[in-house]
């Protein structure tokens, strides 16, 4: 069976209910019982105190006598509703409030119970034919210059100390179904304010799960719940981001894939049935050949970000001359320029610029940046690739006068398989991941690289490494 929080909102509230209401008929009655006896105790034996000192002794000097001693002790007997002896040394009983046959019979309390002379509180005490219940019972020794006179006792029953304990647990037990209602209104709040916000995260997490990822989720209420919400939202944007970005790497390493791969089947095909005679075979075996570099390539620089990512950049960090890798990395597009008829101006700030970086990656980075730059310049334009020292960094920019980015492309040009329209209207053979492997790498080095662009003027790219001393 399934437990919701429900069911355990109820079963706790019922087990603290009935949990209470044991203790309070069981051992809370007996503590209330305990101290009306106690209480009734010291009411008790003050009031024989009372009576020993306001009476008693006029009595045992013959100034009051035993009559009118009985009228005012059925008084006190009346108001505290206690019965009252009057004793005399030897036990013997002389005056009783209730029961004036006690006193004619000359009863002796010794005989009746020997002990009873020598407590001053009994509980549960009863004397056959004379109490039909068991008492409390109080005996107070009267003294007169330091010599016994007699005795005082009072008996109290104490199936009414019984009774008014039970009253006492009643208004109690009252107070308790009242707090009772009051904490199931507690309960009911606690349940609206924890268990409906988690049935609302838990359904819209079911949506976001089946692939809902606009399902809406709000919570009202401005505490950890919304929190959780907004962290549930915000975790199925990303989901969703994910979930879009995968569709997108499909659909782009699909493209880039079944471009070449279709161009060699082709021309594989057209040269095996004869179609393209072979005179003319090298040109096309030249296509097919390029095509499966470009598919190297593209394959290369995946497994190469997927390290990145799942391993980091692992750097071998040496002093060289940033300029001299420069002047190597702008030989080897020699060829591209004298097609488009670009010029590449190397601006150095000083003859040898000497930074503490891996070397190897750099003249990676350095290769991605001409390799665009010379992608998207105009024909009969120059790229500028300038090195300049501030301070502890050195600052490398290429720069070119091509097409530029769209600011509203300029943030997504680091992501993997990223092009522009214009891009990929004007050259397909492009992988796409060329920038992204560029930021990883310079991320690598603990450096930032930065784009700054504008639309049909051209793109500069900034990065900076850390200078260093020649060795």
């Amino acid at each position: 069976m399934r437990r919701t929080l429900l069911v355990k909102f109820v079963v706790c509230y019922l087990l603290i209910g009935a949990s209470m209401f044991t203790i309070l008929n069981t051992y809370g009655i007996r503590r209330i019982q305990q101290s009306l006896v106690e209480n009734k105790k010291d009411v008790l034996y003050e009031e024989a105190g009372i009576i020993s000192s306001e009476y008693m002794n006029n009595y045992y000097m013959d100034q009051l006598s035993l009559g009118n001693l009985l009228t005012q002790l059925q008084t006190v007997d009346t108001f505290l509703d206690a019965r009252i002896w009057i004793i005399q040394k030897d036990g013997t009983i002389i005056l009783d409030t209730r029961d004036s046959s006690i006193v004619r019979n000359r009863t002796n309390v010794e005989k009746l119970n020997p002990d009873f002379l020598k407590n001053t509180f009994l509980e549960g005490n009863s004397f056959p034919g004379i109490f039909n219940e068991k008492m409390l019972s109080i005996v107070y020794t009267v003294t007169t210059n330091y010599q016994v006179k007699g005795y005082i006792a009072l008996h109290t029953p104490l199936a009414g100390i019984e009774s008014e304990s039970v009253y006492y647990t009643d208004i109690v037990n009252i107070c308790f179904l009242i707090f009772m209602l009051l904490m199931l209104l507690v309960m009911v709040y606690l349940f609206y304010v924890t268990a409906i916000p988690l049935h609302i995260i838990g359904r819209a997490a079911k949506e976001y799960t089946d692939g809902h990822f606009d399902y809406p989720l709000e919570i009202g209420s401005h505490d950890e719940y919304r929190s959780l919400a907004n962290s549930v939202s915000y975790m199925a944007g990303e989901i969703k981001s994910l979930d879009d970005y995968q569709k997108k790497f499909v659909a782009n390493i699909s493209h880039d894939f079944r471009s070449p791969l279709t161009s060699i089947k082709g021309y594989a095909e057209a040269i095996l049935d004869g179609t393209i005679p072979v005179e003319a075979q090298g040109k096309y075996l030249g296509i097919i050949l390029f095509e499966t570099e470009r598919l190297t390539k593209l394959t290369t620089n995946l497994l190469e970000l997927n390290r990145f990512e799942n391993k980091g950049v692992f750097l071998e960090i040496s002093v060289f001359d940033v300029n001299q890798v420069i002047k190597q990395t702008a030989e080897a597009f020699e060829g591209g320029c004298l097609e488009k008829n670009i010029g590449i101006q190397l601006i150095f700030s000083e003859k040898e610029t000497y930074v503490s970086a891996d070397m190897g990656k750099i003249q990676q980075v350095l290769y991605n940046l001409l390799d665009n730059a010379i992608k998207f310049s105009r024909n009969d334009s120059e790229i500028q690739v300038q090195t300049e020292e501030r301070g502890e960094k050195v600052f490398i920019s290429v720069k070119d006068q091509g097409i530029g980015i769209p600011k509203e492309s300029q943030k997504k040009v680091w992501e993997r398989f990223y092009k522009t329209d214009a891009s990929r209207g004007k050259d397909k053979k492009g992988t796409g991941l060329g920038l992204s492997i560029t930021k990883e790498i310079i991320n690598a080095h603990n450096e930032n690289i930065n784009l700054i662009s504008t639309e049909g003027v051209g793109s500069e790219f900034i990065f900076s490494l850390p200078r260093a001393e020649e060795d």
